[in-house]
């Protein structure tokens, strides 16, 4: 098992769908603590939280948390993170993972296999997914979806239903497509080296990342290839919406 990573968690307090999310009460718990503490049950070296935000950072401190300072124009979760390894002193051939802070029932082993994923490969990027199983997710706009060559190579990632089935949707929302081929669900979770983080900033920012709200998109549009863990663990969803809180607060953690 590869214990040679770090896991950095961007955290931001804006957010379009739930003011404030970071700092919500996840039984008895704020949000972003909740997540770091879930990513501390993985075998990571270290866990930090990169943020801009000064109510975070001493939320952070209060509960023990390893928390860095980063800049306040950073437009996605990557490129705080590219700012956090250069003042952390990475070196570049480590492992960092992204998990994201609104993920605090992420499973500490899909962190764990995620990091041995990128090592095996020998890639510098790599992330997960997993197989969809209710029609409902498919359409669902907050649901993520990739589509994968056949070096396990991330092709494209939509909010909107990729593959599409062209026969299969015209009668009936059927989602076992023909031939083997299966929707996947993406996971949030991302394996970086150090080395393609400080060169993260310099890729060209695409249009189709800004369409999709999806940072992701910039790898792949640069022509890098991204590589996809197809996982058997299917975690319980992050916290994007109020209806998202609420599942997770009726929960147990």
């Amino acid at each position: 098992m590869n214990k040679g990573f770090s896991v950095i968690i961007p955290a931001r307090m804006q957010s379009a769908r739930l003011a404030n999310k970071m700092i919500l009460d996840i039984h008895g718990l704020p949000l972003i603590i909740r997540t770091a503490k879930q990513a501390l049950q993985s075998n990571t070296k270290q866990v930090v939280v990169a943020t801009d935000n000064k109510q975070i950072e001493a939320i952070c401190k209060e509960h023990k948390i390893d928390v860095i300072m980063t800049k306040e124009e950073h437009q996605t979760g990557t490129d705080r993170l590219a700012e956090a390894v250069k003042t952390l002193g990475y070196k570049d051939d480590e492992i960092i993972i992204n998990v994201q802070g609104d993920e605090p029932l992420i499973p500490p082993q899909l962190i764990n296999n995620l990091a041995d994923f990128i090592i095996r490969q020998k890639t510098q990027v790599a992330t997960i997914a997993h197989k969809i199983y209710h029609e409902n997710e498919i359409f669902n706009p907050n649901i993520v979806k990739v589509v994968l060559n056949k070096n396990n190579h991330a092709m494209y990632f939509s909010r909107a239903p990729i593959p599409y089935h062209r026969d299969g949707f015209i009668e009936k929302l059927d989602f076992i497509l023909p031939n083997g081929i299966n929707f996947l669900r993406h996971i949030g979770i991302y394996a970086y080296s150090v080395e393609f983080l400080k060169n993260y900033s310099a890729m060209p920012h695409s249009l189709i990342e800004q369409v999709e709200k999806l940072e992701q998109l910039r790898v792949l549009y640069s022509g890098q290839n991204l590589s996809v863990l197809v996982s058997e663990i299917i975690p319980e969803g992050g916290i994007d919406t109020i209806e998202d809180l609420q599942r997770v607060r009726k929960g147990k953690i």
